[in-house]
């Protein structure tokens, strides 16, 4: 019977099986690294890196947390990603695995910022209009 160890040296080939997994799952790239040793990086269904690391799976071991963020350099450099610890029986971080964000691809707030305009682009009329525009709607 085969089995899956993860620890603080587990390598690419220890992480692959776990990341092709979550890979096919979510059809996003996933990063696996762990606290000792390079790991992989996966996307459109292959391997991309087996040598991989990337700053933000690094600040989640270092900080043994959760991160949403967006990388400030690197292959995924402004791409949104959520990162996870990789935690032993003890709670400390073994490792790290992570994907890209993508519901964080869409800023919310920039889309709010422009549904006026979408809205008005498909319907053919604001259906709430600024205050701004009332007024100058009634002169």
């Amino acid at each position: 019977m085969s089995e899956h160890k993860l620890s603080a040296d587990s390598d690419a080939s220890d992480f692959l099986p776990v990341a092709m997994a979550i890979h096919r799952i979510i059809r996003l790239p996933v990063t696996a690294r762990s606290k000792n040793c390079r790991g992989v990086q996966i996307e459109n269904g292959h391997v991309v890196n087996d040598d991989y690391s990337g700053p933000v799976l690094e600040e989640v071991i270092k900080l043994n947390s959760l991160l949403k963020t967006s990388p400030p350099d690197g292959p995924y450099k402004g791409v949104p990603v959520i990162v996870a610890p990789i935690r032993d029986q003890n709670g400390e971080a073994t490792g790290a695995i992570g994907v890209v964000d993508f519901a964080g691809v869409f800023d919310l707030a920039t889309l709010m910022e422009h549904q006026s305009a979408i809205l008005k682009q498909v319907c053919g009329k604001d259906p709430c209009p600024l205050p701004s525009e009332l007024s100058a709607s009634k002169k």
